[in-house]
């Protein structure tokens, strides 16, 4: 994981997203996944960019299945912007990192 990258499991979901008093954002990936990997530093440049505003986080659903059937996750890799325990906004497929860091900023 990079620096400011945060892997998350089913057993730390709840304190790392629920109770974060920053922006969290969720990426469910599988190591398999090729889109996934196409996303991968994408999404470890919004966590350097965003570092000390927003929680950057990576959840392999394969590992954490109980947390991606929670969520629903039927595609991956799925992006999920979280505020104050709610989810903000959901991506599903490849996106931007444009579109990532603008709904971010919007919750700074």
């Amino acid at each position: 994981m990079a620096g400011n990258l945060i892997e998350l499991s089913d057993a730390s979901f709840d304190e790392t997203v629920h109770k974060a008093t920053e922006p969290v954002l969720v990426d469910f990936w599988a190591p398999w996944c090729g889109p996934c990997r196409m996303l991968a530093p994408i999404i470890e440049q919004i966590a350097d960019e965003f570092a000390g505003k927003a929680k950057v986080c990576k959840l392999n659903t394969d590992d954490a299945r109980d947390t991606a059937v929670e969520f629903g996750i039927s595609a991956i890799p799925t992006v999920i912007l979280f505020k104050d325990g709610q989810i903000q906004k959901k991506w599903v497929g490849l996106t931007s990192k444009k579109d990532i860091s603008e709904a971010i900023n919007k919750l700074l």
